[in-house]
């Protein structure tokens, strides 16, 4: 069985422009997500797709497959659809370029999930959460899932909502976070392409509810890191001082 890891890296970023680029470590930001995907188990190969030229020229810079896509593209799905649209693959991963410590386990999970159930579509993985600020916190996907691991719900909203407490409630035994790594067959990911953005999607702006509310299956697999992704120029001098001290 194919599997293929695609890394959409957008050049324009809200929070931080050019951050795929970003090298204060000596390496691109992009490029640490890469060499980790490029560490995990069962994996074809590994293939970052963007819509800059100046993001292409770096990744050739360091021997990457980068593939350049439309800028009209209003999600990293729909870009990996066309980065991979006449690749051979059985299932594509769907990680991103601002997650350069992420645990290369976990990309072979979140694949393992479909080869195990071929009858579910798509596949992602959630955590713990530590505390009931972090279960408040909008920013922060939450999941609910049924006694077998399927996905039943994401949402910003603290859910399940407990009721007597108002909210979250003094534990957050039984909430689970949502992170940002999904699998999917290639198939239904180009089906999932062509179906209109939903109205939960649109309302709750989680692009997996659009598979939920057309019927499609969402698999979870649990683990127990959190990984730090990249999101501000905070967070990545963090990761600086992280890598350089490691080295």
């Amino acid at each position: 069985m194919k599997i293929v890891v695609v890394i959409p890296a957008r050049y324009g970023s809200s929070r931080f422009e050019a951050k795929v680029l970003a090298n204060k470590t000596g390496k691109y930001l992009v490029q640490h997500s890469y060499e980790r995907a490029l560490l995990a188990k069962g994996v074809t190969g590994v293939i970052i797709a963007t819509d800059d030229d100046r993001v292409l020229q770096a990744c050739k810079s360091f021997g990457a497959p980068c593939v350049m896509t439309s800028a009209a593209h209003q999600s990293g799905t729909d870009r990996i659809a066309e980065a991979v649209k006449n690749t051979p693959a059985d299932i594509v991963v769907n990680l991103q370029a601002d997650e350069p410590e992420i645990d290369p386990a976990n990309i072979e999970k979140v694949a393992e999930l479909l080869v195990r159930d071929t009858g579910a579509e798509m596949a992602t993985l959630i955590a713990p959460f530590e505390s009931a600020e972090q279960v408040a916190n909008p920013n922060i996907v939450k999941c609910v899932t049924d006694m077998r691991g399927r996905a039943l719900y994401f949402s910003r909203s603290p859910v399940p909502y407990n009721r007597q407490a108002g909210g979250v409630g003094d534990s957050v035994k039984g909430y689970w976070r949502h992170l940002g790594i999904y699998a999917c067959r290639k198939s239904f990911l180009m089906k999932f392409t062509e179906l209109a953005p939903s109205f939960l999607e649109t309302t709750e702006k989680l692009e997996q509810l659009r598979a939920l509310e057309n019927g499609f299956t969402i698999l979870t697999a649990k683990v127990d890191r959190v990984w730090d992704g990249v999101d501000t120029p905070e967070q990545y001098e963090e990761f600086v001082k992280r890598y350089l001290n490691q080295k």
